[in-house]
Protein backbone atom coordinates (compact mmCIF):
# COMPACT_ATOMS: atom_id res chain seq x y z
CA UNK A 1 0.00 0.00 0.00
CA UNK A 2 1.48 3.27 -1.07
CA UNK A 3 1.77 6.37 1.28
CA UNK A 4 1.73 10.08 0.56
CA UNK A 5 4.26 12.10 2.14
CA UNK A 6 1.93 13.77 4.06
CA UNK A 7 0.39 10.69 5.60
CA UNK A 8 4.01 9.81 6.74
CA UNK A 9 4.78 12.95 8.43
CA UNK A 10 1.19 12.34 10.27
CA UNK A 11 2.65 9.12 11.28
CA UNK A 12 6.28 10.78 12.38
CA UNK A 13 4.19 13.42 14.72
CA UNK A 14 2.01 10.59 15.99
CA UNK A 15 5.41 8.38 16.97
CA UNK A 16 7.02 10.98 18.49
CA UNK A 17 4.35 12.05 20.77
CA UNK A 18 3.89 8.43 22.01
CA UNK A 19 7.50 8.34 22.40
CA UNK A 20 7.22 11.49 24.36
CA UNK A 21 4.47 11.07 26.50
CA UNK A 22 5.12 7.62 27.08
CA UNK A 23 1.41 6.28 26.08
CA UNK A 24 -1.04 5.81 23.91
CA UNK A 25 -4.25 7.20 25.43
CA UNK A 26 -1.81 10.85 26.47
CA UNK A 27 -0.53 10.79 22.91
CA UNK A 28 -4.23 10.95 21.91
CA UNK A 29 -5.15 13.67 23.86
CA UNK A 30 -2.25 15.90 22.72
CA UNK A 31 -2.84 15.35 19.67
CA UNK A 32 -6.70 15.40 19.71
CA UNK A 33 -7.24 11.73 18.31
CA UNK A 34 -9.00 8.89 19.80
CA UNK A 35 -6.74 6.32 21.73
CA UNK A 36 -7.84 3.86 18.94
CA UNK A 37 -6.90 5.96 16.15
CA UNK A 38 -3.43 6.30 18.02
CA UNK A 39 -3.13 2.63 17.93
CA UNK A 40 -4.05 2.13 14.03
CA UNK A 41 -1.73 4.53 13.35
CA UNK A 42 1.47 3.21 15.12
CA UNK A 43 0.07 -0.12 14.47
CA UNK A 44 0.39 0.92 10.51
CA UNK A 45 3.30 2.54 11.00
CA UNK A 46 5.17 -0.81 12.30
CA UNK A 47 3.54 -2.90 9.67
CA UNK A 48 4.98 -0.49 7.18
CA UNK A 49 8.59 -0.43 8.81
CA UNK A 50 8.55 -4.50 9.29
CA UNK A 51 10.05 -3.87 13.01
CA UNK A 52 8.77 -2.61 16.38
CA UNK A 53 8.71 0.75 17.47
CA UNK A 54 7.57 0.22 20.72
CA UNK A 55 7.21 -2.09 23.70
CA UNK A 56 3.90 -1.72 25.33
CA UNK A 57 3.82 -2.95 29.02
CA UNK A 58 1.19 -2.27 31.49
CA UNK A 59 2.98 1.05 33.02
CA UNK A 60 4.44 2.69 30.26
CA UNK A 61 5.58 2.27 26.22
CA UNK A 62 9.44 1.98 25.53
CA UNK A 63 11.39 2.54 22.03
CA UNK A 64 13.09 -0.56 21.09
CA UNK A 65 16.40 0.01 19.48
CA UNK A 66 14.70 0.41 15.71
CA UNK A 67 12.47 2.82 17.82
CA UNK A 68 15.25 5.37 19.02
CA UNK A 69 16.84 5.60 15.29
CA UNK A 70 13.26 6.15 13.33
CA UNK A 71 12.68 8.78 17.01
CA UNK A 72 15.99 10.77 15.81
CA UNK A 73 15.50 10.78 12.16
CA UNK A 74 11.33 11.80 12.43
CA UNK A 75 12.82 14.86 14.69
CA UNK A 76 15.62 15.71 11.93
CA UNK A 77 13.30 15.78 9.24
CA UNK A 78 10.22 17.38 10.63
CA UNK A 79 12.83 20.10 11.61
CA UNK A 80 14.07 20.62 8.25
CA UNK A 81 10.40 20.67 7.16
CA UNK A 82 9.46 23.40 9.48
CA UNK A 83 12.95 25.16 8.55
CA UNK A 84 12.04 25.03 4.90
CA UNK A 85 8.26 26.46 5.40
CA UNK A 86 9.52 28.82 7.98
CA UNK A 87 12.13 30.02 4.97
CA UNK A 88 9.34 30.30 2.60
CA UNK A 89 6.41 31.96 4.30
CA UNK A 90 9.65 34.65 5.38
CA UNK A 91 9.91 34.80 1.29
CA UNK A 92 13.75 33.88 2.01
CA UNK A 93 14.61 36.11 4.93
CA UNK A 94 16.39 34.11 7.69
CA UNK A 95 14.87 33.72 10.91
CA UNK A 96 14.48 31.14 13.96
CA UNK A 97 16.81 30.08 16.55
CA UNK A 98 20.29 28.81 15.99
CA UNK A 99 22.21 26.69 18.45
CA UNK A 100 26.37 27.41 18.03
CA UNK A 101 29.35 25.05 20.25
CA UNK A 102 32.43 27.16 20.15
CA UNK A 103 35.57 26.59 22.23
CA UNK A 104 35.33 28.48 25.38
CA UNK A 105 38.43 31.41 24.51
CA UNK A 106 37.85 31.08 20.96
CA UNK A 107 34.47 32.53 21.81
CA UNK A 108 35.27 35.33 24.26
CA UNK A 109 37.65 36.67 22.09
CA UNK A 110 36.68 35.99 18.66
CA UNK A 111 32.74 34.65 18.12
CA UNK A 112 31.10 36.74 20.38
CA UNK A 113 32.37 39.93 19.46
CA UNK A 114 30.83 39.32 15.86
CA UNK A 115 27.50 38.79 17.25
CA UNK A 116 26.07 41.98 17.49
CA UNK A 117 26.63 43.28 13.65
CA UNK A 118 25.52 39.71 12.21
CA UNK A 119 21.86 40.07 15.03
CA UNK A 120 21.36 43.57 13.63
CA UNK A 121 21.95 42.82 9.97
CA UNK A 122 19.42 39.45 10.87
CA UNK A 123 17.03 40.81 13.65
CA UNK A 124 14.59 37.63 13.07
CA UNK A 125 17.30 35.21 14.03
CA UNK A 126 18.05 34.17 17.58
CA UNK A 127 21.24 32.70 18.73
CA UNK A 128 22.05 30.23 21.75
CA UNK A 129 25.84 30.17 21.80
CA UNK A 130 26.76 26.68 23.91
CA UNK A 131 30.12 27.46 25.29
CA UNK A 132 32.48 24.35 25.90
CA UNK A 133 35.88 22.96 24.45
CA UNK A 134 34.12 19.35 24.80
CA UNK A 135 33.07 18.50 21.40
CA UNK A 136 29.02 19.07 20.50
CA UNK A 137 27.78 16.07 18.39
CA UNK A 138 26.43 17.97 15.05
CA UNK A 139 24.78 15.00 12.81
CA UNK A 140 22.56 14.03 16.13
CA UNK A 141 21.30 17.57 15.93
CA UNK A 142 22.52 18.83 19.37
CA UNK A 143 23.78 21.79 17.58
CA UNK A 144 23.31 23.68 14.45
CA UNK A 145 26.61 24.99 14.00
CA UNK A 146 30.45 24.02 15.72
CA UNK A 147 33.01 25.37 15.74
CA UNK A 148 35.66 22.99 15.30
CA UNK A 149 39.95 23.25 15.12
CA UNK A 150 42.21 20.67 13.66
CA UNK A 151 41.32 18.29 10.95
CA UNK A 152 38.07 16.91 9.88
CA UNK A 153 37.26 13.04 8.82
CA UNK A 154 35.13 12.68 5.98
CA UNK A 155 31.52 11.27 7.29
CA UNK A 156 28.96 13.33 5.44
CA UNK A 157 28.68 16.44 7.56
CA UNK A 158 29.57 20.06 5.50
CA UNK A 159 32.23 22.53 6.59
CA UNK A 160 33.31 25.83 5.72
CA UNK A 161 37.07 26.61 6.36
CA UNK A 162 37.21 29.95 8.61
CA UNK A 163 41.02 30.30 8.90
CA UNK A 164 43.73 28.39 11.32
CA UNK A 165 45.61 29.10 14.35
CA UNK A 166 48.80 27.54 15.86
CA UNK A 167 49.65 26.41 19.36
CA UNK A 168 52.56 28.16 21.10
CA UNK A 169 54.24 26.99 24.59
CA UNK A 170 54.40 29.40 27.30
CA UNK A 171 55.15 30.14 30.58
CA UNK A 172 55.12 33.51 33.14
CA UNK A 173 58.01 35.21 34.22
CA UNK A 174 57.61 34.69 37.20
CA UNK A 175 57.58 30.59 37.11
CA UNK A 176 60.71 30.82 34.54
CA UNK A 177 62.00 32.84 37.21
CA UNK A 178 62.05 30.05 40.00
CA UNK A 179 61.86 26.54 38.13
CA UNK A 180 64.34 27.49 35.52
CA UNK A 181 63.94 28.02 31.61
CA UNK A 182 63.84 25.15 29.15
CA UNK A 183 66.66 24.88 26.93
CA UNK A 184 65.04 21.45 25.42
CA UNK A 185 61.85 20.01 25.17
CA UNK A 186 63.74 17.44 27.28
CA UNK A 187 63.94 19.77 29.96
CA UNK A 188 59.83 19.72 30.43
CA UNK A 189 60.31 16.75 32.42
CA UNK A 190 61.48 19.02 35.09
CA UNK A 191 58.57 21.34 34.68
CA UNK A 192 55.46 21.80 36.34
CA UNK A 193 53.52 20.82 32.46
CA UNK A 194 49.56 22.15 32.79
CA UNK A 195 47.57 20.26 30.35
CA UNK A 196 44.25 19.26 28.40
CA UNK A 197 42.47 17.13 30.28
CA UNK A 198 40.29 15.24 26.89
CA UNK A 199 41.91 12.79 25.20
CA UNK A 200 43.29 14.05 21.72
CA UNK A 201 44.27 12.02 18.92
CA UNK A 202 48.00 11.71 19.90
CA UNK A 203 49.08 12.06 23.52
CA UNK A 204 51.79 14.64 24.33
CA UNK A 205 53.05 17.59 23.01
CA UNK A 206 54.25 17.89 19.21
CA UNK A 207 57.96 19.11 19.20
CA UNK A 208 60.85 18.77 16.40
CA UNK A 209 64.10 18.60 16.78
CA UNK A 210 67.22 17.74 14.21
CA UNK A 211 64.65 17.72 11.89
CA UNK A 212 62.36 15.02 13.28
CA UNK A 213 58.74 15.30 14.80
CA UNK A 214 58.02 13.58 18.10
CA UNK A 215 55.73 13.44 20.92
CA UNK A 216 56.53 14.45 24.24
CA UNK A 217 54.37 13.46 27.20
CA UNK A 218 54.11 15.60 30.19
CA UNK A 219 53.07 15.93 33.50
CA UNK A 220 52.11 18.12 35.92
CA UNK A 221 49.73 18.83 38.86
CA UNK A 222 46.43 20.34 37.15
CA UNK A 223 44.55 19.38 34.06
CA UNK A 224 41.81 21.29 32.38
CA UNK A 225 39.22 20.99 29.62
CA UNK A 226 39.83 24.52 28.32
CA UNK A 227 42.37 26.73 27.27
CA UNK A 228 41.03 29.64 29.22
CA UNK A 229 41.70 28.24 32.65
CA UNK A 230 45.33 27.03 31.38
CA UNK A 231 45.93 30.05 30.76
CA UNK A 232 44.58 31.28 34.07
CA UNK A 233 47.21 29.06 35.65
CA UNK A 234 49.95 29.72 33.51
CA UNK A 235 49.65 33.36 34.61
CA UNK A 236 49.18 32.74 37.91
CA UNK A 237 52.74 31.21 37.72
CA UNK A 238 51.33 27.69 38.04
CA UNK A 239 53.43 26.27 35.29
CA UNK A 240 54.40 25.93 31.97
CA UNK A 241 50.90 25.25 28.90
CA UNK A 242 50.69 24.74 25.46
CA UNK A 243 47.71 26.34 23.60
CA UNK A 244 46.74 27.75 20.51
CA UNK A 245 48.08 31.18 19.92
CA UNK A 246 44.49 32.82 20.08
CA UNK A 247 44.62 32.63 23.49
CA UNK A 248 47.27 33.78 24.74
CA UNK A 249 48.18 36.91 22.02
CA UNK A 250 47.47 39.44 24.60
CA UNK A 251 49.25 38.04 27.28
CA UNK A 252 52.46 37.27 25.27
CA UNK A 253 52.11 41.56 24.05
CA UNK A 254 51.79 42.68 27.34
CA UNK A 255 54.77 40.73 28.83
CA UNK A 256 52.43 38.71 31.18
CA UNK A 257 53.48 35.38 29.40
CA UNK A 258 56.82 33.93 27.66
CA UNK A 259 57.09 32.13 24.50
CA UNK A 260 59.27 28.86 25.47
CA UNK A 261 60.97 26.17 22.93
CA UNK A 262 60.42 28.07 20.04
CA UNK A 263 63.08 26.46 17.53
CA UNK A 264 61.61 23.24 18.58
CA UNK A 265 58.00 24.21 17.41
CA UNK A 266 56.90 21.96 14.64
CA UNK A 267 55.09 24.94 13.44
CA UNK A 268 51.79 22.80 13.45
CA UNK A 269 48.60 24.55 12.26
CA UNK A 270 45.23 23.90 12.78
CA UNK A 271 42.27 24.76 11.17
CA UNK A 272 39.37 26.37 11.85
CA UNK A 273 35.95 25.13 10.93
CA UNK A 274 32.23 25.84 11.13
CA UNK A 275 30.48 22.35 10.90
CA UNK A 276 27.27 21.68 9.91
CA UNK A 277 24.64 19.61 8.61
CA UNK A 278 24.23 20.54 4.80
CA UNK A 279 23.06 20.46 1.87
CA UNK A 280 20.45 21.70 -0.69
CA UNK A 281 18.14 22.44 1.78
CA UNK A 282 20.11 24.24 4.35
CA UNK A 283 18.28 26.23 6.07
CA UNK A 284 18.57 30.04 5.41
CA UNK A 285 19.28 31.18 9.12
CA UNK A 286 21.97 28.87 8.78
CA UNK A 287 23.21 29.31 6.01
CA UNK A 288 23.85 33.34 6.23
CA UNK A 289 25.51 32.32 10.02
CA UNK A 290 28.30 30.56 8.19
CA UNK A 291 28.74 32.66 5.40
CA UNK A 292 29.17 36.04 8.12
CA UNK A 293 31.53 33.80 9.71
CA UNK A 294 33.53 32.99 6.50
CA UNK A 295 32.91 36.96 5.80
CA UNK A 296 34.37 37.78 8.91
CA UNK A 297 37.13 35.91 9.96
CA UNK A 298 39.32 35.15 6.90
CA UNK A 299 42.07 38.54 6.39
CA UNK A 300 44.01 36.74 3.88
CA UNK A 301 43.37 36.23 0.67
CA UNK A 302 45.50 33.16 1.27
CA UNK A 303 42.66 31.91 4.21
CA UNK A 304 39.64 33.45 1.95
CA UNK A 305 40.74 31.35 -1.25
CA UNK A 306 40.54 27.93 0.72
CA UNK A 307 37.23 28.91 2.35
CA UNK A 308 35.72 29.02 -0.64
CA UNK A 309 35.10 25.19 -0.91
CA UNK A 310 32.58 23.62 0.94
CA UNK A 311 33.53 19.61 2.14
CA UNK A 312 32.63 16.66 4.28
CA UNK A 313 33.82 16.56 7.87
CA UNK A 314 33.62 14.69 11.08
CA UNK A 315 30.34 13.82 13.53
CA UNK A 316 32.21 14.19 16.75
Amino acid sequence: MSHGKTDRTAEMETFLSVACTGSLSAAARELELTPSAVSRIMTRLEKRLGVRLIVRSTRRLRLTSEGESYALAARRILKDLDDTETMLANRGSPSGNIKVSTATAHSRLTIVPLMKEFLLRYPDITLEIDVSDQIRDVSAGHVDVAIRFGHLADTGLHARRLGETGRVVVASPEYLASAGIPQIPADLAQHNCLDFSFRRLEPGWPFRENGQDFMLAVTGNVIANNGETLVELALQGMGITRVGSFHVQQALASGQLVPLLEEYNPQDREAIHAVFIGGKNTPARIRVFVDYLVEKMLNTPLNRDKATGIHTADKQ
